[in-house]
């Protein structure tokens, strides 16, 4: 609460306080074009080279921006950026954008164009002063014309194959990072807690402590998984991605896997928290053949019939060695 306080509310800036905040505003975009433009300059040097070009414009713009302060109000500017003001619109630090995917990259670059625009274009509307409110204009019809150059800049280093072909190379790195991860340790979780789930579940009949080994088998063999997918590529020569990013899917995954069918057994009744186990598999299995007909090309009856082939040797296996 004293933060919010401490910030000073848009409507009470002067106008030279107004310029400041956009020249820091246009310094701060360009930098933050500047870092999209360098995590994405080996995998994707078409689209970095558009954001190379965006701060350049951020850069002209603020240069422009001073040249007016200078005509107006002096050489000192004021020391004022987003955070000092209630209201502005923020940006995200380029730490959290920079390890999600292409497209998403390019959807908050529209974003921030799309918010400085709308922010300077409101707050124009709501200023009294003649002068004020033109210098909102202003910076607004700027901000407007950035959209339109990052448009006119993506048709010109973005041809449909380019585009095309950094799609494709976004949509391998997402499948070779997370999915395939992923779907190893569903297939891991789901599968291989079948056996001893239903084996104790059918030797004891007691939910409780099916539930407890069920929690045990699925926490143990995340950790386990997360830990071996980690520590068995460093991504740098097989251009799988992050290890951390592998380990977290195919840990989280895993655990996901055993405890949909481990869950159940909270139920106090032994046959309706079976048959809702039992359930519960047949939605996992049938969530491991759909990703891998949508992610793998693999044809969805086939990808059925493995996974329940398997899924059912294993369950049987429980079911038999736990009535044994």
């Amino acid at each position: 609460m004293r933060f919010t306080l401490n910030r000073k509310r848009f409507k009470d800036l002067s106008e030279q306080e107004i310029l400041a905040l956009a020249i820091s505003s246009e310094e701060d975009d360009a930098q933050i074009y500047r870092g999209y433009a360098e995590s994405l300059r080996t995998e994707f040097p078409s689209s970095a080279a558009i954001f190379e070009a965006m701060a350049a414009e951020e850069d002209t713009h603020r240069n422009r921006l001073i040249a007016l302060h200078r005509e107006r109000f002096g050489d000192t500017i004021p020391l004022i950026r987003r955070e000092h003001v209630s209201g502005f619109y923020t940006r995200r630090p380029v730490w959290l954008m920079e390890n999600l995917g292409l497209d998403r990259i390019r959807s908050e670059a529209e974003a921030m164009e799309r918010d400085a625009a709308r922010f300077y274009t409101t707050a124009a509307m709501h200023t009294q002063d003649a002068a004020t409110r033109a210098l909102l204009g202003d910076l607004a019809a700027a901000e407007a014309g950035h959209e339109r150059k990052a448009s006119d800049l993506a048709t010109t280093h973005l041809d449909e194959d380019t585009r095309n072909s950094e799609d494709d190379t976004a949509k391998r790195q997402f499948i070779l990072t997370w999915v395939q991860p992923g779907l190893a340790g569903l297939m891991d979780g789901s599968v291989s807690t079948l056996a001893p789930i239903f084996a104790v579940a059918f030797a004891t009949q007691d939910t409780w402590t099916t539930f407890l080994v069920g929690l045990a088998a699925s926490v143990g063999a995340g950790i386990s998984m997360g830990f071996t997918e980690a520590a068995s590529d460093d991504g740098a020569l097989s251009g799988r991605g992050s290890p951390i990013k592998r380990g977290f899917a195919s840990g989280i995954m895993t655990t996901i896997g055993g405890l949909g069918h481990a869950l159940p057994y909270l139920i106090p009744d032994f046959w309706t928290a079976t048959i809702t186990a039992i359930l519960v598999v047949v939605v996992e299995l049938w969530a491991i053949a759909w990703i891998q007909n949508k992610y793998m090309d693999t044809p969805f009856w086939r990808a059925t019939l493995q996974v329940v082939v398997g899924g059912a040797l294993v369950f049987a296996a429980g079911v038999l060695i736990g009535s044994g």
